[in-house]
């Protein structure tokens, strides 16, 4: 059944700016908070366990980044077609989304973690662990599996709490896991002496609380009543829900595969060098982390960004999702600056916060400048994809979530080794290489879309 978009719908009638603030602040602060909770680990650890326990913790994070991607299919693309159909006037539609949404983040929760449980020897050498690490990374990946419905529930369902009008709630949700993350981190690692065991079982008690924060609120929807029978599975609806989310689940799953692939190679190189393996493995690690922390304000205004777009695009109101993009860029372009300068010029502020081993501390310092180079252009292709998402546009912005990853970067960390005689080197500069290539040609690809909407903005005049 379709009606009349509401009038009242602060999406459609509030200044963008105001509207943009009120959404991404919220999840600005989750992004950044669950950058740091995902930190936390690896700082005690860091400090207890020491660099094998480093090297784990980067060795189980490709587990992480699945239960991020999974999120984000299920999240974004249920809360684009959520917003996309409530701004059309289609109510009973936005329902059956929201709830297959739902059903996809707890069914996929699930069978994850049982996957995980069955293979986890198998997945552990093959993400990259060395005898040494081996141990360390069964122990905590072990534990951390167990947390992985909550985590995935939590994750993805905040998107469509954000989608339902209410950030911060959202932003709530991310910030109990954190913080019981962080208060626990130290009580189960040095007050009760439980190293790697201690800081997984932290972790997951605050996935479990966070999940149950969302559930509590998914029965208490505002725009829409999700009932048990708008969670019963609907093919065409599950499939709308992953065309828009692929891009973003492609763009995490990608991430895992580099991170794979990056562990086994620099595994390999390091093996030959004067460094070993364990502080290139170790080093990916931190460089993981960091980049959580440099893209965590990026990620949270795009995010901030969907509700916006999608509702005002469905409503043909093309003139605030111009502006709302323009705001975005703007935004995202001088985060991404600053945090640039940060790792180019004082990188210390971040290898600090994960390590006082001296030799691993010099591999870190030029590494993190090559490896992040030209990240200050990074804000721009999240501006750009996320409105892709945004507007409906599946197939350009499941390509841009390829491009970069899987099209350029894989292949140039294979093939650059054979151009230098430090290997490792090799390794790392693959990425400032992959990111100006897919920065220029997401701009490019953007632009040709922005003249089109602008064309259909004065057709609609």
């Amino acid at each position: 059944m379709k009606s009349s978009p509401s009038q009242e719908n602060p999406l459609g009638i509030l200044p963008v700016n105001q509207l943009l603030a009120r959404f991404a602040i919220p999840s600005i602060i989750a992004m950044l908070v669950s950058a740091l909770y995902n930190i936390v680990d690896q700082f005690f650890i860091g400090r207890s366990v020491g660099m094998l326990g480093n090297a784990a913790t980067n060795v189980a994070f490709p587990l992480t980044i699945t239960c991020t991607a999974i999120s984000l299919m299920c999240g974004i693309g249920g809360a684009a077609n959520f917003n996309l159909s409530l701004g059309s006037g289609e109510k009973e539609e936005a329902t059956r989304y929201a709830g297959n949404a739902v059903f996809m983040l707890a069914a996929i929760g699930v069978l994850l973690c049982l996957t995980v449980r069955l293979f986890l020897k198998p997945l552990m050498i093959v993400f990259g662990a060395t005898p040494d690490v081996l141990d360390y990374s069964l122990t905590y990946t072990g534990i951390t599996s167990l947390g992985f419905p909550f985590l995935i529930l939590t994750t993805g369902g905040s998107n469509l709490i954000r989608a339902d009008g209410s950030p911060r709630f959202s932003m709530m949700c991310t910030l109990t896991d954190a913080v019981l993350n962080t208060i626990l981190d130290p009580l189960f690692i040095f007050g009760f002496h439980m190293g790697m065991a201690g800081a997984a079982l932290a972790t997951i008690i605050g996935q479990i609380i966070s999940g149950i924060m969302v559930i509590v609120y998914l029965t208490r929807f505002k725009t829409v009543h999700l009932s048990l029978g708008s969670l019963v599975p609907v093919p065409s609806h599950m499939k709308a829900i992953a065309a828009l989310g692929m891009a973003p689940f492609f763009n995490q799953m990608a991430m895992m595969v580099v991170q794979i692939v990056m562990n086994n190679i620099l595994r390999y190189y390091g093996a030959q060098s004067h460094y070993g393996s364990e502080i290139p493995l170790a080093c990916a690690g931190i460089i993981t982390k960091v980049n959580m922390i440099f893209f965590s304000l990026v990620i949270g205004l795009s995010q901030g960004l969907q509700p916006i777009v999608s509702f005002n695009y469905g409503a043909k109101k093309l003139d605030r999702v111009s502006r709302t993009f323009r705001l975005l860029l703007t935004s995202c372009m001088t985060y991404s600056t600053v945090l640039w300068a940060v790792a180019m010029f004082a990188p210390m502020v971040y290898i600090r916060i994960f390590t006082q081993d001296a030799a691993l501390t010099a591999f870190s310092e030029w590494s993190i400048r090559i490896y992040m180079a030209a990240s200050l252009l990074f804000g721009a292709q999240l501006a750009c994809q996320q409105t892709f998402i945004a507007i409906g546009d599946s197939k350009t912005s499941l390509f841009l979530a390829l491009l970069r990853k899987v099209i350029l970067l894989i292949p140039l960390i294979y093939v650059l080794p054979n151009l230098f005689e430090n290997k490792v080197f090799a390794v790392f500069v693959a990425e400032p290489i992959a990111d100006t290539i897919a920065v220029c040609t997401t701009v490019t690809l953007f632009l040709l879309s922005f003249r089109k909407m602008k064309r259909e903005l004065g057709a609609n005049a």
